[in-house]
This record gives structure tokens, C-alpha cells and sequence, in this order.
């Protein structure tokens, strides 16, 4: 719950809304956001889609405060109390589902933008967390524009990271209708897709997480997903990725899913182009130790782009994610140091590349947390917590930084006072 006799941090920009909303949920410290997109003379202040994952929070929490100003410039965030899909208070439906509709002006971003926070804070709720996500703004797989990694990216890669930290049971995120996303400036005119997040494992603390060598590649698994379009471009993609996979990990299967386009918005709505249709592909590569590295590709909603083009450009992707090193990758590295942040009042370790840890993302996140009262990060060689037996685990050990993180203890505030 929010602290009254803290005043609210006052943040300018709109760069990092999503998580700044999460800190501050995770903290309880209120949030002032002014200047959001103030020099826009069209669309000033918040996007639809910044707007809809408000909403998400507020559904989430109890007792949460939201101010807007006029022009959607200034936006003042009290965090309530994460309560999850608490039965009979915020669930739509039977069951303690919370059904959280995306409309269609949302469709610029794809649907981990919602995924990605709603993880992060479901381990810190009180009950469990049950959302189903519909809409025609749901975007089920990786988007081209703002880059957001697709559904299964998070269900195979993100959902797995959690039991580094004690968190792996019940956890499911199911994708019952699929939908991709269509030309810029294109509205989606589709009932969308619908995905469905399951997390009933909710802890007091996360575990203290030491994790410094990624040890060697096991396996890649991955998804080539069709929607609206003939099966034989999942076949083309599947083919092309697996003659650059197979010569360096002979366990690579990826599974084809194909689905037809989402029905029209309206009932009884027929004639018309087609949305929501087009083709991508998810890899994953798993190693020895329990870390992954993922890569996303979808084809390019205008066309042009041939499937084996797609294949190849996925298992090129997931070749560089590998290359860099580290024991996360650009996907779940946030997810990773915000669950160390919060933990218990440990030193906790993990391995990160150099490249990774020198992006913008990453940067971004340390300068976010230490505004919000966390500590800051310890960086140095990474030495491997033990002694190199081959070439190959040197060259891996000089490469990658060990970020040391002070957990804050702040933890499931909900399961204490309980």
C-alpha cells in the first residue's frame, strides 16, 4: 500500500511508463509523470496502449489511486494493494478470471508489452493471478515495430527464468486464439486473438539468485506459427531455420502451429481484407544450466518476405543472443534483476554480457530502480565461481560481467500483512 506520508516521486517523460508503473506498484511509492509527449500537437499525452496497461494495474490492485490532466500530460500513480484475481471483487467471470479486453487502437504494441509487468508483479500478489486477455488489439506474436518478443517467446523463455527464484509451480500461459499484426496505419477490423495467464505461485520472498556460468547449449526449441495463411509457410521457415541449427545442435525440433484468421470484429460481418493474418517464428535454446536465450521473427505485415527468409533470420537471431554471452538474454534480463531487487536482504549474482549490459535497456533499469530506493549494482570480471576446465569456459568467463544486486526485502507485502 501506498506510504501517505511519503511524497510522490516526480518523474518527466514518457520513456520507461511501463516500468516505472511496476516499481512503483512493487514499492507502494506514489508517481508523478508530467511532460508526457507534451510537444506532440496531434496525440499529446498517453497512447492507448500505456492507457489500457493503467487499467490493467488498477484491476489487479485495491485501493489504487489514478489522476489524468485534461491533455493525458500528467499522470498521477497511487499504488494499492496487489490483490490479484481476487474472487467476487474484480473478476468478470466464474472461476476468479479476470477478463482485461485490449480495443483495437492498441494493436501498435504486442501483447508481452502487458505480459511482461504482469509477471513480474504476480509473485508478489496476494492471490493468484488469473487474466484472459481478448480484443482486437491482441497481438499474439512478435511485433516489427516497437519490437515487443511474441506470446511464446514469454511462455517458453520468460515463465521458465522464475525458478532460479522459487517460483514454478502453477504457471501456464495458454494462447487460445492467435492473431498477428497487420500494416502500419492498417486498423485491425478482428475479434483479435485471446490469450490466457495462469501464475497461482505466490511467495513472501524471492530466492536469493547466484547464477554465473551459462554453461553449454542443450537444446533449441521453438514455435513456427501460421495464421490465416497456407500451412507450407511454417514447413518453408521450419526447413530453412533447422539447416543453420542442425550443424551446431543436433536436438533442435520446432513445433508448426497453424490456425486460422481471426473472425470478424461483428457478427455476421463478412467480405473484406483479411487482419490479423501473417506468419513468425519463435526460437529458444536451453543449456545446461537452466538459462535461455531467445529470438523472435515475424514476417513484414506489407509482404515481400519469403518464409525461408523468416527461418533463417530466426536462427541467425538466436546465434547472436548466444554469441553475447551472459546467463540472460535481452528478454528476461529485466525480469531477473527487478526479482533480485526485490528479494530478501542477500547479495545476489548473475552473469551478464557486456553487450547486454551496456544497452540502453539495461542502463535505463538501474537508473529506475535506484530512483525508487533501490540499491545499486556491483559490477566486475566474472570469474565463474570456479576453476575454467577448457578453452572454451575461458573465453565465456572473460567476456561476461558479474552484476552483484543488494535485495531490498521489500517482498509480497499482501502475504504479510495477511
Amino acid at each position: 500500500m501506498t506510504n501517505p506520508t511519503q511524497p510522490p516521486l516526480r518523474l518527466t517523460g514518457h520513456n520507461h511508463l511501463p516500468t516505472r508503473l511496476l516499481l512503483s506498484t512493487l514499492t507502494g511509492r506514489s508517481i508523478r509523470i508530467s511532460d508526457i509527449r507534451p510537444s506532440s500537437t496531434t496525440n499529446p499525452g498517453l497512447k492507448p496502449h500505456e492507457v489500457s496497461l493503467i487499467r490493467l494495474l488498477d484491476t489487479i490492485t485495491n485501493g489504487a489511486v489514478i489522476e489524468f490532466s485534461m491533455t493525458g500530460t500528467t499522470l498521477l500513480y497511487k499504488p494499492g494493494l496487489i490483490t490479484g484475481s481476487a474472487a467476487g471483487y474484480n473478476t468478470s467471470t466464474a472461476g476468479g478470471v479476470v477478463t482485461h479486453s485490449i480495443p483495437a487502437d492498441c494493436a501498435a504494441r504486442g501483447l508481452s508489452y502487458w505480459l511482461l509487468p504482469l509477471c513480474i508483479l504476480a509473485p508478489f500478489s496476494k492471490n493468484a493471478i488469473n487474466v484472459l486477455f481478448t480484443g482486437p488489439g491482441v497481438v499474439t506474436s512478435a511485433h516489427p515495430e516497437s519490437g515487443d518478443p511474441s506470446v511464446d517467446t514469454v511462455r517458453t523463455a520468460i515463465l521458465p527464468l522464475f525458478r532460479h527464484f522459487g517460483i514454478q509451480l502453477n504457471l501456464e500461459l495458454r494462447v487460445q486464439r492467435r492473431c498477428s499484426p497487420s500494416a502500419a496505419g492498417t486498423m485491425l477490423n478482428s475479434a483479435g486473438g485471446e490469450v490466457q495467464l495462469v501464475f497461482g505461485h505466490q511467495v513472501r520472498l524471492p530466492k536469493t539468485l547466484h547464477l554465473l556460468r551459462a554453461g553449454r547449449v542443450k537444446r533449441v526449441r521453438g514455435v513456427a506459427y501460421a495464421t490465416g495463411v497456407p500451412g507450407s509457410s511454417n514447413a518453408r521457415s521450419i526447413d530453412a531455420a533447422r539447416g543453420v541449427l542442425n550443424r551446431f545442435v543436433p536436438d533442435t525440433y520446432i513445433f508448426s502451429d497453424v490456425t486460422g484468421a481471426p473472425p470478424p470484429l461483428e457478427k455476421g460481418q463478412r467480405g473484406g481484407r483479411k487482419t490479423g493474418i501473417g506468419y513468425g517464428m519463435s526460437l529458444v535454446a536451453e543449456t545446461t544450466s537452466g538459462c535461455f536465450y531467445s529470438a523472435d521473427t515475424v514476417a513484414d505485415p506489407r509482404g515481400g518476405q519469403v518464409p525461408e527468409e523468416v527461418g533463417k533470420m530466426a536462427a541467425y537471431q538466436l546465434l547472436e543472443a548466444i554469441e553475447q554471452g551472459g546467463c540472460v538474454d535481452k528478454v528476461g534480463a529485466g525480469t531477473m534483476l527487478i526479482l533480485m531487487a526485490m528479494g530478501s536482504e542477500d547479495v545476489g549474482r548473475i552473469a551478464m554480457g557486456r553487450d547486454l549490459l551496456g544497452s540502453p535497456g539495461v542502463i535505463a533499469l538501474a537508473r529506475e530502480l535506484k530512483t525508487f530506493g533501490m540499491s545499486e549494482w556491483g559490477l566486475r570480471d566474472a570469474d565463474g565461481g570456479a576453476e575454467s576446465d577448457s578453452e572454451d569456459s575461458e573465453a565465456e568467463v572473460e567476456s561476461d560481467i558479474m552484476v552483484t544486486v543488494v535485495g531490498k526485502g521489500v517482498g509480497n507485502v499482501g502475504r504479510k500483512i495477511a
